[in-house]
């Protein structure tokens, strides 16, 4: 899809943050304190992401996850912007940024927190 495409299929805030890599402020999104059961997909095409039996309270005020629903879900990048050495998450499908990827998730689980913006999500029960 042209960028032109994206900003018609999205409002200014997803494209801003599926397709410029921004963030959204912490404790804002709509799935920060979410927790129905069913699945969590990419606002921008629709790829199914991860499931809601891997989302957990992280207190970090973005929607957190300790697995993507399937492999290939997701495609992990290093991100050195503003000086420091992080792991950008981009949905697998299209690419669009979703949030980044910490070590410091459940010792019990993966040991992984997907941070992601809600705003990069939509859910279905």
């Amino acid at each position: 899809m042209q960028e032109k495409d994206w900003k018609e299929k999205l409002t200014p805030e997803q494209y801003r943050v599926l397709r410029e890599k921004g963030t959204e402020r912490p404790f804002t999104g709509e799935y920060d304190l979410h927790f129905e059961d069913g699945s969590y997909y990419c606002a921008g095409c629709n790829a199914k992401l991860f499931d809601s039996g891997s989302k957990f309270d992280s207190g970090c005020g973005w929607p957190a996850f300790y697995q993507t629903a399937e492999k290939g879900a997701v495609v992990e990048k290093v991100d050195r912007t503003y000086g420091m050495m992080r792991t950008e998450v981009l949905c697998g499908n299209c690419g669009g940024h979703l949030g980044h990827v910490f070590p410091d998730g459940p010792r019990d689980k993966t040991g992984m927190r997907y941070c992601i913006n809600s705003i990069s999500l939509k859910f279905e029960e």
